[in-house]
């Protein structure tokens, strides 16, 4: 695949990177990644995803959207309200990149559909809000080899790491166990905390597909809105992880 003369100029900005160039763009236009959750950390995530020129976006979310939404997932408008999110989300990115393809999944990511749906896919973005999903998406990717990025978000934090299963350590290596509590009420988070997160998670596709740069492996980078601070914490693959440790299901079936 060759650009035509008007990619060059949408991708412009890319092409007088040297760690990108002619070559890595079509690495990008041939790249397929997948997001799981359509809010606030997808958001962001599919806007930037798009705008870098992704070959084909999955978009996995179940819901409606609903005027709670706005406040911090900038792909859909007051104009979207009760439209499904995949569906609110492909209109802003086809309007934003008309050339980038979008699947649409209007799913609840499950047992029964996970590698089905993973499957097709370079690289996986958790951004979803739910520790059943949390869980279910790295024992998916890790059974089939796909590297992913793990996110969440809470008040005026967020959290992130990358994860080359079987070569880093996972998310279940930091949560063996779901750590939710019973309280329903919302928590935040300030709108701009997932813009931040979700950004990294984006970038690190990219990085991913383009096979430069450092990638978050193995470390856990923490943010905190409130002081602006920034931290990245150094992570192991843990022997007793449920999921890649060395008496895991997973791993003594290899």
């Amino acid at each position: 695949m060759s650009l035509t003369e008007l990619q060059k100029q949408r991708y412009a900005r890319h092409l007088s990177l040297s760690e990108i160039g002619r070559k890595g763009q079509e690495k990008l236009g041939k790249g397929r990644v997948l997001v799981v959750g359509a809010g606030g950390l997808g958001s962001p995530a599919a806007l930037y995803l798009a705008a870098a020129g992704i070959g084909t976006l999955g978009i996995v979310d179940p819901d409606l959207v609903d005027i709670s939404n706005l406040q911090r997932q900038i792909l859909h408008t007051t104009g979207s309200i009760g439209k499904p999110k995949v569906l609110s989300a492909e209109e802003t990115l086809r309007k934003l990149n008309p050339e980038c393809k979008i699947e649409c999944i209007p799913l609840r990511l499950s047992r029964q559909n996970s590698a089905e749906i993973i499957a097709g896919y370079d690289f996986i973005i958790d951004a979803t809000d739910n520790f059943e999903a949390k869980f279910l998406i790295p024992e998916y990717c890790h059974n089939a080899g796909k590297p992913y990025s793990h996110a969440g978000i809470l008040k005026f934090f967020g959290q992130t790491i990358t994860v080359h299963p079987g070569r880093t350590a996972c998310y279940r290596c930091l949560f063996h166990e779901r750590t939710e509590t019973g309280s329903q009420e919302p928590r935040g988070p300030l709108g701009a905390v997932p813009g931040v997160i979700g950004s990294i998670q984006a970038t690190e596709a990219i990085k991913h597909l383009l096979s430069t740069g450092q990638p978050l492996t193995d470390t856990l980078l923490t943010f905190d809105a409130l002081s602006m601070n920034f931290r990245k914490i150094r992570v192991r693959r843990d022997p007793q992880c449920p999921l890649c440790g060395d008496r895991s299901p997973s791993t003594s079936s290899e």
